[in-house]
C-alpha cells in the first residue's frame, strides 16, 4: 500500500468538487514535447511584483504540476506552492510546474527501467525540460538562466528524477529539492553517484518521513553517506528526517517553505 501513491497516482480518475484554489499569479500553456512524442501542459507562477519590476528571477522546475497549486486538479490535496510564494516580498522565484504524463508518469520520471514497473525514459523527459521547455521559458520570461539559479524539485518519483537531474546535468540544474525520493525503484542511481564527479556548486535539500515505508529513510541515509564519501560538503545539502512524516501532499506542502529557504535564499 505504501507504493500505491507512487505508482498509481495518475491511474485513478479523481476529480475534486472543490473550487479552484490557484493564485491569480498562476497561468497555464501547452507546449509540444518532441522528445516524449506528446504535448505538455505547463503551469507558470510569476512573482507578485513581476509585472511592476524589471528584475530577472531564479526559476524552479517542478513535477506533477496538477498537485502544486490547485486543490481542484490535485490527487489528494495540493502543495500550496502559490500560497507560500505569495507571502514573499523578497527573494522571489518563477515556478514552472510540468504536468505529469498520467499513465506515462513512471516512464517520464524514472531514469532506469524497472523489471516489474517499466519506465526508464527519464533522460528523454529531462532533455525536453532542458532543450525545449527551459529555452522557451528563458526567452518568454525574465529569468536568470544559469545553473546556479535553476532548481528542479519534486517528490517520490519526482524526487528521484530531480536528484538524478542535478547529478547527470549539472550544467543545467544547479539545485534539487528531493522530497521522499523513490530510490528503491532505480537502485542504479547509487552507482551513477559513485562514478560521477559532483561539482561543489551543486546543492540538495532532502526530506523523508519515518512513516513512508521501511526503505525510505535507510536509502536516503545511504545516499547522503555516499555523497559525503564523494566529497560533497555539508554546506551543499540538508537532510530532514521527520518522525511520523507520511508519503503525501500534506507532508510535502508543510516542508516546501523550508526547502525553498535553504535552496534559494541561503548561500
Amino acid at each position: 500500500m505504501k507504493h500505491l501513491h507512487l505508482l498509481f497516482i495518475v491511474l485513478i480518475s479523481y476529480y475534486s468538487t472543490a473550487q479552484s484554489t490557484a493564485s491569480e499569479q498562476v497561468t497555464t500553456f501547452i507546449i509540444t514535447a518532441p522528445q516524449l512524442k506528446t504535448e505538455k501542459t505547463i503551469w507558470v507562477y510569476l512573482p507578485t511584483n513581476y509585472k511592476n519590476s524589471e528584475k530577472s528571477f531564479p526559476v524552479i522546475y517542478m513535477h506533477d504540476a496538477q498537485n502544486l497549486f490547485d486543490v481542484e486538479t490535485s490527487y489528494v490535496g495540493e502543495w500550496k506552492v502559490d500560497e507560500y510564494m505569495d507571502t514573499l516580498t523578497q527573494n522571489e522565484s518563477i515556478i514552472i510546474g510540468i504536468a505529469h504524463g498520467n499513465e506515462k508518469r513512471i516512464d517520464e520520471l524514472t531514469p532506469y527501467k524497472h523489471k516489474k514497473y517499466g519506465g526508464g525514459y527519464g533522460d528523454a523527459y529531462l532533455t525536453f525540460v532542458k532543450n525545449t521547455l527551459k529555452p522557451y521559458i528563458d526567452v518568454t520570461y525574465r529569468t536568470k538562466p544559469e545553473a546556479e539559479y535553476t532548481t528542479i524539485f519534486g517528490s517520490s518519483l519526482g524526487g528521484l528524477i530531480s536528484f538524478y537531474a542535478v547529478i547527470k546535468y549539472p550544467g543545467t540544474f544547479g539545485k534539487a529539492g528531493v522530497f521522499s525520493p523513490a530510490f528503491w525503484i532505480n537502485p542504479e542511481i547509487f552507482e551513477l553517484v559513485k562514478t560521477t564527479d559532483i561539482p561543489m556548486t551543486s546543492k540538495f535539500y532532502f526530506l523523508a518521513g519515518t512513516a513512508e515505508g521501511e526503505t525510505m529513510v535507510p536509502k536516503l541515509e545511504a545516499m547522503t553517506t555516499l555523497l559525503k564519501s564523494k566529497g560533497v560538503q555539508t554546506n551543499q545539502f540538508k537532510s530532514q528526517i521527520i518522525k511520523g512524516g507520511q508519503h503525501n501532499e500534506t507532508f510535502w506542502s508543510a516542508h516546501f517553505g523550508d526547502a525553498y529557504q535553504y535552496l534559494i535564499i541561503q548561500n
